[in-house]
């Protein structure tokens, strides 16, 4: 299993970032208790964390799931006896899509020639959120808090957002994406995605950690909104038969094999 590296993004709160899907997942320690940040794709990598995370911290630890991708909660197992926390509609949507996530992407390691993570993902045990957050929980984690918060849909309608407030910092999950576009995809909301963000700028974040990448600033975040508001709107022109897809294709900030899927199905909505 590959050995992910912390970087310390402010006192007691780090990201574990993987070379594979170029991942980041998180840790927040306060004084009596630390919250583990999406779990990872398979049970060896959330064995890895969990055994990253008790090199830092020997606190009990909850964990807090961003949203109902495959590769931020198949790891939950390794952190068990444990509160999970996710959005409800995340709960619902694990347990109605993960054996199909798994098995689409199984397929997709094996086309890649990667059988191992193909086998491991197979194997993976699907551990579904027992606490729910609708809208925001507050965490005392001892000296520290970290808010839970639904601030709108965008990469999916049950994206959850950690705030740490006393360091200026926010896990976003695959609502920031850094080094690639970010997903929009079937179950992305991408007309609301950029009020979602504003919600996420409101928290006046110094450090904003992406689900995929490096830690970014809201200056990257304000860009990636605003290509985003670029992208619905012309959404909305294709949909409102102002614009063609070709059109937009070249518009658009993000490149075709982006774009296209999601102009193709404002066509399908509207056939």
């Amino acid at each position: 299993m590959e050995r992910g590296r912390w970087v310390e993004v402010a006192d007691g709160v780090l990201v574990r970032r993987y070379v594979e899907l170029d991942q980041s997942l998180g840790l927040v320690v306060g004084g009596e208790r630390c919250l583990v940040v999406d779990t990872g794709g398979n049970d060896p990598q959330g064995e890895e964390l969990a055994a990253a995370v008790r090199e830092v911290t020997a606190l009990p630890w909850s964990v807090m799931i961003t949203h109902a991708h495959w590769d931020h909660f198949f790891g939950t197992a390794a952190f068990r006896p444990c509160d999970v926390w996710a959005h409800p509609r995340c709960r619902d949507e694990m347990a109605s899509s993960a054996d199909e996530q798994r098995e689409a992407w199984a397929q997709r390691y094996r086309d890649e020639g990667k059988p191992e993570l193909a086998d491991a993902l197979l194997r993976a045990e699907l551990v579904l959120p027992d606490r729910e957050v609708a809208p925001r929980v507050e965490l005392d984690l001892g000296g520290r808090t970290a808010v839970l918060t639904h601030p709108g849909r965008g990469h999916t309608d049950n994206d959850v957002v950690v705030h740490v407030p006393d360091v200026a910092t926010v896990f976003t999950g695959d609502l920031v994406e850094q080094g690639a576009p970010p997903l929009i995809g079937r179950d992305a909301h991408p007309l609301e995605w950029p009020s979602t963000l504003d919600a996420v700028l409101a928290l006046d974040p110094v450090v904003v950690v992406p689900g995929h990448g490096e830690p970014v600033d809201r200056a990257f975040t304000e860009g990636q909104r605003d290509e985003l508001t670029v992208v619905a709107g012309l959404i909305r022109a294709v949909e409102a038969g102002e614009l063609s897809v070709e059109a937009a294709l070249r518009r658009s900030p993000y490149p075709e094999d982006v774009t296209r899927p999601v102009l193709d199905r404002v066509l399908a909505s509207r056939a």
